[in-house]
């Protein structure tokens, strides 16, 4: 049986197949789009995955969405009625509301050869997010939590993920929202575009809480764990706030309402210089996210006493947070998917949906995952995030034949090593002799972090390599972090915490004596957004980073995303002109290295 997971009309759109029980592919739109954030109805994503389990439409039993417009239906109506928000705001979400309905006419649209006959399911937004993590999870048991901006009128849910099902204890409803008080944040400190809540994330150690107080009269804890909103600081619950979900970048208008630059003086214009003001501005809105976080969470283990949390939904992609939920001494297990945010809710929706047929007696038992063979009562479990498309040997050799010409007027060669212990000696020389490589191999991964196989990876020793590689390829903030990419084996002699991080979504801190070996992925508060590396889920990045050890004594190099503001690169295509258009030192597709000569 096939079931087909869809994030559809919102930032990040995505799909993913599962097959009797496994994901067995799944891609965001963006990758083949190449727009950021892609948001509309995820056409190519389905492509790719129908091409993956090689099946037409017409093979599909169940396509599962991660959204329910039907969902709240009643408090919605109420809140219409009590709140009297402006029109055009109601008749926004109602246009939302039919493209959301129109599932199957997308699909024919985009599939007009294979006609789609099984069933649609549309799974509530928090549903979706809370299965997306827990159900792909090891834990048996676990208290289980989503947090977001919005969807399906709640901002958040949680309970208790047991076997194969998940009981939903509580929301909390629009237009109260974790997500939109540090989107609005992220407003004010001039990032005006979507995701842009990572940049106020790697810039607030720079600076001081000095500014905490006034944001906490915008969030206020409730004794029963949940928060509300001064609405006053904020327009999204009554004005219209332009949304753009439909078939590009995603747009968001402005959340925040001309009292908060009463309460905090003016906001920043985005090439306005950033000051001491804006990085304590940062620092306080993470202080005070982390205080309503965990005022939400703590309750739910005071509650429950469950040793093991899972989180999923876009502020799950706060790593600095994730990082503290073990430190704390609250949980001691902690799983975070590697697309928690809006993309994950493909997943969710999938695996979800498959529980529930199972449940019903319409599917047999989950077979073992590929991923490990490991199955957790009837769930397989998600331990690497290698989902995407691959290239094969033959394909990369036709395109570097194709391209020589203009591979040979820029100076570069081409080299082919088969033997993968002596590929893998050459790149890691080439990294500690200070070169910028792009590492593309395998299968692309799911979710926003390079992890091994779509990377460029560097010498984290260089104090200089975040200066070098954004003068060469990233060109970005310079107070944005690069991070280590560690042998699961050495975790702990190097960082404070001995976690198992494989899709890097949590930030620990590193040892003090250890920190000035690496100071190109040493944030400047002493942390690292770890990735931990597995040689049972990638043998070839473990084996890399293996080489880079024997040579110099540190088992991590510092991974970061194979890109030049762009999506992830997906195909060789793409790596190949990343490589051409930079300064990028060395390029190894597959089995092929393409060598820029030094100067």
């Amino acid at each position: 049986m096939l079931i087909v997971g869809l994030n559809a009309y919102h930032g990040d759109a995505s799909a993913c197949v599962v097959r009797d029980g496994e994901v067995i592919a799944a891609a965001e739109e963006e990758r083949f789009r190449r727009i950021k954030h892609w948001a509309g109805f995820p056409s190519e994503s389905i492509r790719y995955c129908l091409q993956e389990v090689k099946a037409t439409l017409a093979d599909v039993d169940h396509v599962a969405v991660n959204s329910d417009p039907s969902a709240s239906f009643f408090r919605k109506v109420r809140y219409a009625l009590r709140e009297r928000p402006d029109p055009r705001l109601i008749v926004d979400r109602l246009r939302n509301r039919s493209k959301r309905q129109s599932i199957e006419g997308e699909l024919e649209a985009a599939f007009p050869t294979s006609r789609f006959r099984g069933a649609v399911h549309r799974v509530e937004h928090h549903v979706a997010h809370l299965a997306s993590a827990f159900l792909v999870s090891p834990f048996a048991e676990a208290t289980v939590v989503s947090v977001d901006g919005s969807g399906d009128f709640a901002s958040a849910a949680w309970g208790v993920g047991s076997g194969t099902s998940i009981a939903v204890e509580g929301r909390v409803f629009f237009p109260h929202s974790l997500g939109a008080f540090y989107q609005a944040i992220t407003q004010f400190l001039g990032f005006p575009n979507y995701g842009d809540e990572y940049k106020v994330m790697g810039l607030a150690p720079y600076g001081k809480p000095s500014f905490a107080a006034e944001l906490r009269r915008l969030v206020h804890l409730l004794p029963d764990g949940t928060f509300e909103l001064d609405m006053r600081f904020f327009r999204h619950a009554k004005e219209r706030v332009p949304y753009q979900w439909s078939g590009g970048s995603p747009q968001v208008g402005t959340l925040f309402s001309a009292e908060l630059e009463g309460l905090l003086g003016p906001r920043r214009g985005r090439d306005e210089p950033l000051t001491e003001r804006h990085r304590d501005l940062a620092h306080s809105v993470q202080a005070v996210y982390e205080e309503a976080f965990f005022h939400l969470v703590d309750h739910l283990h005071e509650r429950h006493r469950l040793p093991s949390l899972t989180l999923a939904g876009g502020c799950a992609m706060n790593s600095v947070a994730n990082g503290k939920v073990i430190r704390r001494g609250t949980f001691e297990r902690l799983y975070v998917q590697s697309a928690a945010g809006d993309a994950g809710g493909a997943i969710g929706a999938a695996v979800h949906t498959w529980h529930a047929l199972s449940a019903a007696g319409e599917q047999t038992v989950c077979r073992p995952t590929a991923l490990k063979g490991d199955t957790l009562r009837g769930r397989a479990i998600m331990e690497h995030a290698y989902l995407g498309p691959q290239a094969d040997d033959e394909t990369i050799r036709v395109l570097l034949e194709k391209r020589a010409a203009e591979i040979n007027a820029s100076g570069c060669t081409v080299t082919r090593i088969d033997d993968e212990v002596a590929l893998c000696k050459r790149v890691a020389a080439a990294v500690a002799d200070g070169h910028v490589v792009g590492w593309f191999q395998g299968r692309m991964e799911w979710g926003p972090r390079a992890l091994g196989n779509r990377s460029i990876v560097c010498d984290p020793r260089r104090a200089d390599m975040k200066d070098i590689l954004n003068l060469k390829i990233k060109r970005r903030e310079s107070f944005r972090p690069f991070a280590p990419s560690v042998l699961v084996e050495h975790v702990s002699d190097w960082f404070e915490e001995d976690g198992d991080v494989p899709f890097m979504m949590q930030v620990f801190q590193i040892r003090q004596s250890k920190r000035a070996t690496i100071p190109a992925v040493t944030h400047v508060d002493g942390s690292g957004r770890l990735q931990s590396v597995y040689r049972e889920t990638n043998q070839r990045y473990w084996r890399l980073i293996e080489s880079f050890r024997e040579l110099t004594g540190v088992p991590m190099v510092l991974n970061t995303s194979f890109n030049e503001n762009e999506p992830v690169v997906c195909r060789p295509e793409e790596a190949l002109d990343c490589f051409l258009r930079t300064r990028m030192d060395l390029l190894v597709l597959g089995e092929h290295l393409v060598t820029r000569p030094q100067t």
